[in-house]
C-alpha cells in the first residue's frame, strides 16, 4: 500500500437510517439527501446512484489529466455515463459497474488510450479495480 504524503481533502457526511428511508447530510451542507430503495416509490436517491455520479466526475478529471499529459484537449461534449449494477450471488450482495466514454472527435485508438490511462489515475477506479467487475467501453 502505497504511503499517503498529503491529504488534499476530506469529506464529512453524517448519515442515518441507511439506505431503506435514512437521510445524509454533509458537514458544510451542500449535499442534503434522503435515501429511497432502488425500485421503490420515492423521491430519495439510493448509493448506487451516488457512487455512479461521484465516479464519472472523477472520471472525466482523470481523462482531463490524462489528455493533458498526451497533449491533447477533451471534447467539449465530454461524458461519462456509469451504470452501477447492485447484485445478488447466493445471499451476499456485491456490485459491478460499466463505465460508457464518450470523447467525440477523436479516433477510437486515441480516446481507449485517454480513458484507459484514467482508468489506472482515478481514485474511484483505483479503489474499485480488483474489487468488484469493471468494464470501461469507449463510444
Amino acid at each position: 500500500m502505497t504511503q499517503v504524503q498529503k491529504v488534499l481533502y476530506t469529506a464529512h457526511q453524517h448519515t442515518a437510517g441507511g439506505r431503506d428511508g435514512g437521510a445524509s447530510r454533509s458537514s458544510d451542507g451542500r449535499l442534503d439527501i434522503h435515501f429511497t430503495p432502488p425500485g421503490m416509490p420515492g423521491t430519495g436517491t439510493n448509493p448506487e446512484q451516488l457512487l455512479a455520479a461521484g465516479w464519472s466526475a472523477c472520471f472525466i478529471g482523470a481523462m482531463a489529466r490524462t489528455a493533458g499529459k498526451m497533449k491533447l484537449a477533451l471534447p467539449a461534449d465530454t461524458a461519462v455515463d456509469a451504470e452501477i449494477d447492485l447484485c445478488m450471488t447466493g445471499d451476499a450482495f456485491s456490485l459491478q459497474a460499466r463505465l460508457n466514454v464518450s470523447l467525440p472527435g477523436l479516433e477510437p485508438s486515441v480516446a481507449r488510450a485517454v480513458a484507459d490511462g484514467a482508468h489506472q489515475i482515478c481514485p474511484y477506479s483505483k479503489a474499485l479495480r480488483g474489487n468488484i467487475d469493471i468494464a470501461i467501453n469507449v463510444a
